[in-house]
């Protein structure tokens, strides 16, 4: 009966303390439905001590505007203990629809406990009560973003240009602001202006005073005719809402409150160059420019070196159209141009001059013409075609070797067969032969040895076998071989793409995936310029090389959209070579 007694005991004892021992990790919001202009509060609480290592859920469909931060609460009443840590977000929704919030984890007994789920619905946006005295209602009065574009209605390739100022009246104060969404610029080439001016300049905002900064500056040209739309920047703020109360010193009081805002969408209509009066050798040049060609030397002795400039400059898409190029004669040694830009950007656009020089080395002596070249552009302030036409270029050449004559050039000449009396002194009369003895094959090495080789082929095979199986087991293995072979034959069909642009690129992009795919072994869906730089810091590579790839990547992608040289996609191809091999190198 006592044993008896003992075991129930036990028991209890055990029960209690496994009991004791749970602990509870839940998951709290403060609203779940809202608008998708409106922020939630979300917590998660543990109530035992000792739990650490807590983990966050994937908050993808939400921006945090605050957070983390932790609180912890004990306390002992009648003789019972409580405990709770909580850990707490803000969070904004960045899209309408259904949401699951996934649950947290945290790490408790060397052991993981997750809480609970929670499910969200957002809404349209809700308008905010028009109450004086409502602080979201104060700051959303007080503060505007404005996206001012110098033209809505450009040609393609013609340049304009978009600044975006904070406005914010005299009523509040704005403690701090960061940009949480920078805008996108899709179907436009696009370059940042900076800003050197970041003082407060006094201004107008719908007729009433306002202090505003300059924010951002860029330059757009749009890529395509149609509607094209210029995306808004987003900002958070720290604002100072006053509360109509002052201290004991007579300083108004202020109550500090989290602010987003948004620009408005920009829609800027495209349209199409105008296909009446459009050059044949027209390039896509849009603005108004200059065009020459001109020698360094037009006199020279044979095997000297001259230069032939082929020049544009003015203002306009500068950066994306091709040079005309110039056709020398065949008695001229030409290499392969150097591109040179000496292009600035402003508010007034991009202006400078685009080069590219031929060098080019005489072997014979005499007087060579290089034609006349046209370039043609569109001038949108004129909305005509202009061609422009360089004359000739001549180069004479003082000294050197003759040019061969069809007289003296007898080399191209087929010569006569003259028959004497050697011709055929050469030719045997008499033979030597031997009589060929072939040794049987019965019993012979050879015989022996093929009859032999199927018992050597079979362990053989068998080795094979087994080594064709494991590999053909080894799935991680063959993506990754498979990705190297990819890898190889993309690089191949850049180089036979030199000078098609499209494929070219195409071919450069997958290339660079695939490599990518089989030294950080990722899926083609997981890659992304962060990922990837992420995985490259990991493994060691240097900043640099990182930042160069990062650079080819978005060639690859920019590229197709504008104007590329022959030379350019070269120097893009050794470009990757030389990257890819110092990547190889560091892994």
């Amino acid at each position: 009966m006592k044993r008896i007694k003992f075991y129930i005991f036990t028991i209890l004892v055990f029960a209690s303390q496994v009991l004791l021992a749970q602990m509870e990790f839940k998951t709290s919001v403060s609203k779940t439905n809202l608008g998708v202009n409106q922020r939630f509060r979300i917590e998660f609480s543990v109530d035992k001590q000792g739990a650490d290592n807590f983990k966050p859920p994937s908050f993808a469909n939400f921006k945090v505007v605050g957070g983390p931060s932790s609180s912890v609460s004990q306390s002992w009443i009648n003789g019972k203990a409580s405990y709770s840590q909580t850990y707490i977000y803000i969070l904004e929704p960045k899209n309408e629809g259904e949401f699951i919030i996934e649950p947290a984890t945290i790490e408790y007994n060397n052991e993981i406990v997750k809480s609970n789920a929670i499910k969200l619905t957002v809404s349209k946006a809700i308008e905010i009560p028009k109450d004086p005295n409502n602080p979201e209602y104060i700051a959303q009065q007080n503060i505007h973003l404005v996206a001012e574009v110098s033209n809505l209605n450009p040609y393609v390739g013609e340049g304009i240009y978009v600044v975006y100022k904070l406005f914010v009246s005299q009523n509040i104060g704005v403690n701090d602001w960061r940009v949480s969404e920078s805008p996108q610029y899709n179907g436009f080439w696009n370059q940042d202006i900076e800003v050197t001016d970041t003082n407060a300049q006094k201004g107008k905002y719908n007729g009433e005073d306002y202090r505003y900064l300059v924010l951002k500056r860029a330059i757009l040209i749009p890529q395509r005719a149609g509607v094209l739309i210029v995306e808004p920047i987003k900002m958070d703020f720290s604002v100072g809402i006053p509360t109509g109360r002052g201290d004991f010193f007579g300083n108004m009081i202020t109550r500090n409150i989290s602010f987003s805002t948004a620009s408005d969408v920009r829609t800027v209509r495209v349209k199409a160059l105008p296909e009446k009066g459009k050059p044949l050798d027209f390039s896509g040049a849009v603005g108004d420019f200059e065009f020459s060609v001109t020698a360094d030397k037009n006199v020279l002795k044979a095997n000297d070196a001259a230069q032939i400039k082929v020049e544009v400059k003015g203002s306009g898409n500068l950066k994306l159209f091709e040079i005309p190029k110039i056709i020398t004669p065949p008695e001229l040694e030409t290499y392969t141009p150097e591109h040179k830009e000496a292009v600035s950007t402003s508010l007034s656009g991009l202006q400078g001059s685009i080069s590219d020089a031929y060098t080019v080395v005489p072997q014979f002596k005499g007087k060579y013409k290089i034609p006349e070249v046209t370039f043609s552009y569109f001038n949108p302030k004129e909305q005509k075609y202009h061609t422009l036409l360089a004359e000739a270029v001549f180069v004479e050449v003082t000294e050197g070797k003759e040019l061969p004559s069809s007289a003296s050039d007898t080399s191209s000449f087929k010569k006569n067969v003259v028959a004497n009396g050697n011709n055929f002194r050469f030719i045997a009369l008499e033979t030597t032969l031997k009589p060929n003895i072939k040794k049987d094959f019965l019993h012979s090495k050879e015989f022996y040895l093929l009859l032999l080789l199927p018992f050597l082929a079979i362990p053989i095979g068998i080795l094979i076998g087994k080594k064709r199986a494991k590999r053909a087991g080894d799935i991680i293995g063959n993506k990754i071989r498979n990705a190297k072979r990819l890898a190889r034959k993309y690089l191949s069909e850049a180089k036979k793409q030199l000078g098609k642009k499209e494929a070219f690129y195409v071919a450069l992009e997958k290339a660079l995936h695939n490599f990518l795919k089989a030294k950080l072994q990722i899926e083609t869906s997981e890659i992304s310029k962060e990922k990837i730089e992420e995985l490259l810091q990991d493994k060691g590579v240097d900043a640099n090389t990182i930042k160069e790839l990062i650079t080819v990547l978005n060639d690859c992608d920019f590229a197709r959209y504008t104007p590329t040289t022959d030379v350019m996609m070269k120097n893009e191809y050794e470009k990757t070579i030389e990257i890819l091999t110092e990547i190889d190198k560091q892994l």
